[in-house]
């Protein structure tokens, strides 16, 4: 195991062993090739360097308390880069590649996988997909490459639960109505930056955006999606420009499962001052409470209207909620689901 203090972790890049590369090309899938150097050799003309063409993904592998690897719904993620892909153009890898491809990640960088005791600590999978060859002319790539590359972490932002203050970004928006916010492509993280930095300078954790139609309605975090607790129900907003987080498509299910009411519907902006709870969520923060959320004209503005959910702490459905999709995903509690793909070692 690699000598790293497990309990320091952030989310950020640490050197692991490899990175698995293939290359669509000439009609065809190259061998998967496992690469030691982090540099990738690129043309300067590749589509994904000028015209963003690319998409990724974020998904989490975990030691279980039997010592188990594992893996949560990967076929999730393969189903919604393949859509990307589309969307972008570019030719993706079978579900079937992409989760043997994680797989053999996991094992060739096993040692940065944090043990079973290291809480809130897992291996991060970044599977990327680059449209790859040369060209000067706007259009889809004729060729893409995918890779795999993985760094150990831990919380997203602050420690594991620890509630933030999050901002509106009124006058700012992550995408265009009928645009590609549905997708995981990099254009639309690069769209939040300029926001993100302002909030950040402010003191917020994170940027809540309105839908960009009408700005009336929620729509979500900058890297998560947004949920709101009310009595018993799991409230989470409904929108063509929100990406359709699989860690909220699993936090719908086991709040049914656990006897809530789920509703997947148009969260107006007044709706937000009558929310007992909320929270981000999502493969990164799994589940981040908010403790204020702060709205304001605009993003540079001194006035302001201050919403604050509980005392600081995670509620207590949130934290609920919390404990199953974690307890699943560290071998705590039955997978009622199907849901947990187990890496052979």
């Amino acid at each position: 195991m690699a000598n790293i203090d497990w309990s320091k972790l952030t989310f950020s890049y640490t050197k692991t062993n490899t990175i698995l590369k293939t290359t669509f090309v000439d009609g065809a899938w190259t061998p998967v090739e496992s690469l030691t150097d982090d540099y990738l050799h690129l043309s300067a003309y590749a589509g994904a360097l000028h015209y963003a063409i690319e998409c990724f993904e974020g998904l989490k592998a975990f030691r279980a308390k039997d010592g188990s690897v594992r893996l949560f719904r990967p076929e999730e993620n393969a189903k919604r880069l393949q859509r990307s892909a589309q969307y972008l153009g570019i030719e993706a890898p079978s579900t079937e590649v992409f989760i043997e491809m994680c797989k053999r990640c996991v094992r060739e960088n096993i040692e940065f996988l944090p043990p079973y005791e290291a809480t809130g600590a897992s291996l991060y999978l970044r599977p990327t997909l680059i449209g790859s060859n040369p060209q000067l002319g706007v259009q889809s790539s004729k060729e893409s490459t995918f890779m795999i590359l993985c760094s150990p972490v831990g919380a997203y932002v602050g420690g594991a639960l620890d509630a933030v203050d999050v901002v509106i970004a009124r006058n700012y928006d992550r995408a265009a109505p009928n645009g590609s916010g549905s997708y995981k492509v990099g254009g639309n993280y690069a769209c939040s930056l300029r926001s993100l930095n302002i909030a950040h300078e402010q003191g917020y954790k994170a940027v809540l955006y309105l839908d960009p139609s009408t700005k009336t309605k929620v729509d979500e975090f900058n890297s998560s999606n947004f949920f709101g607790i009310k009595g018993n129900k799991y409230i989470t907003p409904k929108s063509d420009s929100i990406l359709p987080s699989i860690t909220n498509a699993s936090l719908e299910v086991v709040a049914a499962h656990l006897g809530m009411e789920v509703e997947r519907r148009e969260v107006p902006v007044e709706e937000l001052s009558t929310f007992e709870e909320v929270g981000e969520c999502g493969t990164a923060v799994v589940i981040t409470p908010v403790h204020k959320l702060v709205d304001k004209p605009f993003l540079e503005s001194n006035e302001e209207t201050v919403y604050t959910y509980g005392d600081g702490k995670c509620g207590p459905k949130s934290l609920k909620l919390y404990n199953f999709i974690t307890g699943l995903q560290k071998g705590e509690i039955e997978d009622p689901f199907g849901w947990i793909n187990i890496v052979e070692l």
